[in-house]
């Protein structure tokens, strides 16, 4: 009495799982990183308020918000840094609060890329997690990861 064993799917599982050592789980950690800094950036525009001005003042709202962008995203090690950055001189002043021109109040900051951090910080752990059981499972099955 013999046994027939069909190593084909092994070596077929072995060669996918041997592709998770290459190229592709770079490409992936970097995809990943652009997305979360994707997802950044949507979060912070939403929250950032736009300033409403009167018909005919020649003032139009909107600059602190589409003044929004990924900066560089850096890898030192296994640690990716995500800058998001905004070049108009007051977002400062509206994330973090201001005096008033008269120095006799405060105006409370809006803190939209703060809290927009803290929600990228809470999901990012599920939204990865997704993502790799993808990116894994794809390539285990021979689907070649873009």
């Amino acid at each position: 009495m013999g046994v027939k064993v069909d190593y084909a799917s092994l070596k077929k599982f072995r060669d996918n799982l041997a592709k998770l050592d290459k190229g592709q789980t770079q490409q992936f950690t970097e995809a990943a990183v652009k997305e979360l800094a994707g997802r950044l950036l949507r979060k912070v525009k939403k929250l950032t308020p736009v300033g409403r001005y009167e018909p005919g003042s020649g003032k139009t709202g909107g600059t602190l918000r589409r003044n929004w962008s990924v900066g560089e995203v850096t890898r030192e090690g296994s640690k990716y840094t995500i800058e998001i950055v905004n070049p108009t001189v007051y977002s400062p002043y509206v994330e973090f609060g201001h005096r008033t021109p008269d120095h006799k109040g405060w105006v409370e900051g809006r803190f939209m890329l703060t809290i927009s951090e803290q929600e990228l910080k809470r999901d990012a752990p599920r939204l990865l997690e997704n993502k790799l059981k993808r990116f894994v499972e794809g390539t285990l099955n021979g689907q070649r990861y873009r």
